[in-house]
């Protein structure tokens, strides 16, 4: 058995061990196009746009109440006049401006996403987190190695 999928096995059983679902069924999901020899023609296509599916899916997730109707203007409206709404509004913008500079850094260096993914990976399968990690992993470390730049 070769490395990648060794590998994939090894976090099959944390995922499996911390119970996280979703971390699961990638593994499943990847080693499947592995096994299935899929995976020099998918994980390059994966590789490139899969990013841009996630946010586009999640995008849509986002956006399902509005189309349904379930949040129209008035709602917006009436959320716009609590703390919270504003505090969620400068955090939505705030995030966005952070994954920027992390898409500038994984543009200009690569070799970081090891490291990234890895930081996902455990938060994903050991503490339930979330697997946007990468993109604002990536843009908390650009505005870190600035800072450190900077001073």
């Amino acid at each position: 058995m070769n490395e990648p999928v060794l590998f994939l096995l090894g976090l099959l059983l944390v995922g499996l061990l911390a119970k996280n679902k979703s971390f699961i069924a990638a593994i499943v999901v990847l080693l499947a196009i592995k096994l299935a020899g899929l995976d020099q023609r998918l994980l390059p296509l994966i590789h490139a746009k899969g990013l841009n599916w996630g946010i586009t899916l999640i995008t849509i997730t986002v956006l399902a109440p509005i189309a349904s109707g379930e949040i129209g203007l008035k709602q917006l409206a009436g959320s716009l006049q609590s703390l919270a709404a504003w505090v969620a509004l400068l955090s939505g913008i705030l995030v966005a401006l952070i994954a920027k500079g992390g898409v500038t850094l994984l543009a200009n260096d690569p070799h970081i996403t090891a490291a990234l993914v890895f930081g996902t990976v455990i938060a994903v399968s050991l503490f339930h987190g979330v697997a946007v990690g990468p993109l604002i992993g990536a843009g908390i470390a650009y505005m870190v190695i600035k800072m450190i730049e900077y001073f």
